[in-house]
């Protein structure tokens, strides 16, 4: 058994307004979905993607006014990536983050790709990555709703980067478990520190790889506005999904059990380093309580929660946000 790439990942923001505006205003990204998070109906729930929605491309926030800041370190998915189509883009999208003011650094190479770290304003660590015709999982479909070209769009999730005290535990979970294997390292751009592994699963390419850093020095990550709650893999069909828990659980890991989010189905678990796994669903997606050219412009309820709608409107702040 095996998970078939990223399927999405989930972060915290404690300034929801601000949020969207660089996700859609600056990355050109679409709100897909208008939700709360069902575990706690009180808070928001944002997911920006492609076009369609599509598995495999899209970024989820949490709102947490609350939240304080980031203390990084290890147990910590550190850094997500974008897929862009070439380099041409990455110079494209340099001169972007220049005239908007975005932090960002110059265009590197790192595990043999052409690669454009930046940030938002809350610190969130994250990076453009050039596909360059690459072979592996395929792009997702442009979004032409904002100000960037079709060209230069982001059309995916690339890379995410887990920041761990002992890579050998978490790499043994990825490849025993998940199906993954390694392929390749890089050196680290922090010191001293040992390599940064490459591991692809599936298809590979830039839309199915985990790259893990081994940081012994460094505390456990405090979580805040910016960090990364947890990141989730592609469970292609129905079918895999209700063999997986009992996959896991075969392994002596502690599951949350199969858990219906009405847009995918899910099951939670833990690695080795104490980072939060998901296995998520490809079906049924984003368009199952809305029509396509809809996507994200009310607030979407999944049919549990349908009938608290009034109290679920009630205990939310007013967003000001507009799609």
């Amino acid at each position: 058994m095996k998970v078939t790439g990223i399927h999405h990942v989930s972060a915290i923001t404690g300034q929801a307004e601000e949020n969207y505006d660089f996700f859609t205003r600056i990355l050109g990204m679409r709100l897909v979905k208008r939700t709360v998070n069902q575990d706690n109906t009180s808070s928001y729930h944002l997911f920006y993607a492609d076009a369609v929605g599509s598995a495999g491309t899209d970024m989820t926030y949490f709102d947490i006014p609350m939240a304080g800041r980031t203390y990084p370190g290890v147990s910590s998915i550190s850094n997500t990536a974008f897929r862009v189509a070439t380099t041409n883009s990455l110079h494209y999208w340099k001169e972007r983050f220049q005239s908007l003011h975005v932090k960002h650094e110059d265009i590197t190479k790192r595990a043999n790709r052409d690669t454009l770290y930046f940030e938002d304003n809350e610190g969130s660590r994250l990076m453009l990555v050039a596909d360059n015709g690459e072979d592996g999982v395929a792009p997702g479909v442009p979004w032409t709703g904002a100000d960037v070209p079709a060209e230069h769009a982001i059309i995916g999730l690339g890379p995410v980067t887990l920041t761990v005290r002992y890579a050998d535990r978490t790499i043994e979970i990825l490849e025993k478990v998940l199906g993954f294997k390694k392929i390749g390292e890089y050196p680290s751009n922090a010191g001293d520190f040992p390599a940064i592994q490459v591991m692809s699963v599936a298809e590979g390419g830039t839309g199915a790889e985990v790259h893990i850093e081994e940081r012994p020095d460094l505390p456990p990550e405090r979580p805040g506005r910016g960090s990364v709650h947890h990141v989730a893999f592609r469970i292609p069909t129905y079918e895999d999904y209700d063999k997986w828990d009992d996959h896991l659980r075969s392994f002596g890991l502690q599951t949350s059990g199969e858990v219906d989010r009405f847009y995918f189905r899910s099951i939670y678990f833990r690695e080795a380093n104490g980072i939060l796994f998901e296995l998520a669903t490809d079906q049924p997606g984003f368009a199952t309580d809305e029509e396509m050219d809809q996507l994200g412009e009310s607030l979407a309820l999944p049919p549990f929660l349908e009938p608290r709608r009034k109290e679920i409107e009630a205990s939310l702040r007013p967003l000001k946000i507009e799609n």
